[in-house]
Parts: structure tokens; sequence; C-alpha cells
């Protein structure tokens, strides 16, 4: 049903618990194909996505420019944009599942897209209190964060002009969706980097 898109650079340590909470969509046959979108990593990170069964896409450095390969390399028609710092919460599949088939049921897959709500991974009130200072962004911009993920359908990835280059491509290709993204009911919980 979807392909998971997620950019990596030296980013090993991260991507063992982000593939854990995707096992679950694989094994119901939500996730497709996951499409790991290297620059290049001096680390273990292509030996742990190669484990984990991923399709490989190496280089460019340019993150855009990555995105947009993996994209076209993908074979679902939704897209899951995610970052490797990103675990997505218990039952996150489900919520997924809902919105593509309200949006094929409508015919919008052309004008709607979604992202996960924002968490932090993190105890006490400073994580709190960046959730809930996002959220009231959210509100005010109507734009969510990179960090959220984005499923979007290719027709419209591809009607909005894919990822930009540059190393704010998400946050460009977010900005040109604006309000056409909403939020899932499932979080999406940013890591705690050592």
């Amino acid at each position: 049903m979807i392909s998971v898109i997620i950019p990596t650079e030296n980013s090993e340590r991260m991507l063992v618990p982000c593939f854990a909470a995707l096992v679950p969509a694989v094994s119901a046959g939500v996730v497709r194909e996951v499409v790991v979108a290297d620059a290049g990593s001096r680390d273990d990170t292509l030996k742990v996505a190669d484990a984990a069964g991923c399709t490989l896409i190496e280089g460019p450095a340019d993150l855009g420019a990555r995105l947009t390969r993996a994209a076209a390399a993908a074979r679902a028609q939704w897209l899951l944009f995610l970052r490797p710092d990103v675990v997505l919460e218990d039952g996150w599949a489900g919520a997924v599942e809902a919105f593509i088939a309200a949006a094929e049921r409508r015919g919008t897959v052309d004008r709607t897209a979604a992202a996960f709500r924002y968490a932090i991974d993190a105890d006490g009130a400073a994580a709190r209190l960046a959730e809930q200072a996002s959220a009231i962004a959210r509100l005010l911009s109507g734009r969510v964060r990179p960090e959220q993920g984005l499923l979007v359908h290719r027709r419209l990835y591809d009607g909005a002009g894919r990822h930009p280059d540059g190393a704010s491509a998400a946050r460009r290709l977010i900005g040109r969706l604006g309000r056409k993204v909403t939020l899932l009911r499932a979080r999406a919980f940013v890591q705690a980097r050592d």
C-alpha cells in the first residue's frame, strides 16, 4: 500500500527503533517497501538497512535530490517520507489506512496529504512544552514539521513539484503543500540524540 522513504547519513543507531516501529505494518501489508536514501554514510547504516530488507539508494549528498530519486524508485502510489530519528507509535498503520481509504473514496488523493502528531521521546516539562509550542505553530502557520513525516500520494507529490534541491527540501515541500496536510491521530516520536 505505501512506500516508506527514509533519508540517512550516519544514522545507524537511530534506524533500529525506526525500523522496529515499521515491522507490524510490513506484516499487515500496509508497508510495501522501505527505501533508504543514503548520503554516503561511514558507519553501518547501509548494513542495518540491508539486513532489514530495505531498498538502498545511494547518493547524491543533496537531500532534496536524494529524496526525489528515492520517490522515483518507490513502487507504491502512496509515499511516506520519514526521518531516521522518528519512531511511529503503536497503531500508526491503522491511522494511515483510514486516511488513505477516505482520500481514495472521496477522490482527493491529489489534494490532501497527512502527517503524524509531533511528540518528543523524552520525559519532563521541557519536552511537553516543545510539543505544545509545535501544536500552536501548526495552528498559526498551517504547516507541519518535517519530523512529523509526510504521507502523500504520488500525484500530489509530483503536482507540488517534488522535493526541491537543498538541505531544507522537506520543509520547502511542506510549505508548498500548506494546509493540504492534515494530522493523523497517531504520533511520531522524535528520538533524543546522544
